[in-house]
Parts: structure tokens; C-alpha cells; sequence
């Protein structure tokens, strides 16, 4: 089995939705290897993966690679990944299946408190992120994963979004009439997705304009 780092935290029908969604998500994913799988969630709402087969061993490789992986064993100085479970002045928690915190010094995405380096660069929560493990509990963002959240603010311009799957923030754009003003819906996990603007579209405005539509955390990135 296999846990990947992304959650399905919603209930109910939506909660359906997204598991049928992610059924389909990890079939794409495996393409035409030979195996059979099943889709779960943990009792921590991570998605979990069964996979069996002939190339089971590379399946578990193809989804490790694509969603990131949780696991209960750290090593020092490597990369893991968690999803943001909270925030305070001291710094960013995640859960990667145990709690781990990243010290406000070891965020390294520039001034400010922690929640206006989250409000600045559009970061939703349960969003997954890579970090540095330190047995001391000095933690860090990974270069990688500061690179990627940089460049969101060299783009056009987004509007960042959680609780929603990419089929639903597609058609909420377009049921707010603003089909046109978007590039595409990039997926960031199973229900975090990224809006990308075109240039000529306000981020903020945008956001303003299907925030009524969506029940969830909306946050737009600036370009600087």
C-alpha cells in the first residue's frame, strides 16, 4: 500500500466525488501497467492505494513519484512531504503523518509573519509541501519547494483553491462567465487546485467574481 501525500477531507457527496475522481486520477497514472488497485482513505484522510500485480513495484514507484508519499520513517536531512495543517507566529505545522513543524527561519520565502508569507504566496491549506527533516527539529522548506512557490508570483497571476476538485473549480469558472479569462486549472492535489490567470486578468478580481460559488479557501497570487 501506498500513502500519498493528499487528503480527501470532505464528507458525504463530495466526499464520492472525489474518490471517484481519484480512482480515475491514479488509473491515468498507471496507464497500461499490469496491476489491479484500490482507493481508500486513512482514518487521517490521506488517500491510500492497494496496488497488486505484476508491476506492483513500479505502479507504487509511478504514484510515489506523482503525489508524494507519507511515511512513518525519517531520516535526516532528506526530503519528505507533508500537507499544511496550521499556522501561528512561530512557524508552519504540517502533518505528515506525525506532526512536523517548520519554524518561521526555516520557511525561507522572505518578510513578514507566517500567515502574510501564506497570504502573499496563495498558499491554501492541506496544500502539500516538501520539507528538509531535521532529527533536532529544525526543520525546513525544501529549495525545491520554495523555487515552486516563487514562481507563482513570477506568472500571470493565480487564485488558489481547497475542498474543490479541478472538475468542479472548471465549471464554477465558467458558471461565473469567466471561461476565457483563465489558461487552465492546475491540479495540485487531490482537492487543491491552482487557477492560472491570463495576463490580462486580475487575480484579485477573479477570485471576487466565483468566491461566492465555492465553499472554500480562496487565495490569489500577485505576480511581483
Amino acid at each position: 500500500m501506498v500513502v500519498l501525500a493528499t487528503k480527501c477531507y470532505v464528507s458525504g457527496d463530495a466526499r464520492d466525488r472525489a474518490l471517484d475522481g481519484m480512482t480515475s486520477l491514479v488509473a491515468n497514472d498507471l496507464g497500461d501497467l499490469d496491476v489491479e488497485f484500490e482507493v481508500g482513505v486513512r482514518h487521517d484522510d490521506f488517500v491510500s492505494v492497494t496496488v497488486s500485480g505484476d508491476d506492483e513495484t513500479v505502479a507504487r514507484n509511478v504514484l510515489r513519484e506523482e503525489w508524494g508519499e507519507i511515511t512513518d520513517h525519517f531520516t535526516d536531512g532528506e526530503t519528505y512531504v507533508g500537507t499544511l495543517d496550521g499556522w501561528d507566529d512561530d512557524g508552519f505545522v504540517l502533518d505528515a503523518g506525525t506532526e512536523i513543524r517548520i519554524p518561521a527561519e526555516g520557511l525561507g520565502l522572505g518578510a513578514g509573519t507566517p500567515e502574510q508569507v501564506r497570504d502573499r504566496l496563495g498558499i491554501v491549506q492541506h496544500l502539500a509541501l516538501r520539507f528538509v527533516y531535521d532529527e533536532d527539529g529544525d526543520h525546513e522548506l525544501a529549495d525545491e519547494e520554495r523555487d515552486r512557490l516563487y514562481d507563482w508570483t513570477r506568472g500571470q497571476g493565480r487564485v488558489n483553491v481547497n475542498s474543490a476538485t479541478r472538475a468542479e473549480v472548471r465549471a464554477t469558472v465558467n458558471r461565473a462567465g469567466h471561461a476565457n479569462d483563465i489558461v487552465t486549472v492546475e491540479r495540485l492535489g487531490l482537492l487543491e487546485q491552482s487557477i492560472v490567470c491570463r495576463e490580462e486578468t486580475d487575480a484579485p478580481g477573479l477570485l471576487a467574481a466565483i468566491g461566492g460559488y465555492l465553499p472554500s479557501e480562496l487565495k490569489a497570487v500577485i505576480p511581483q
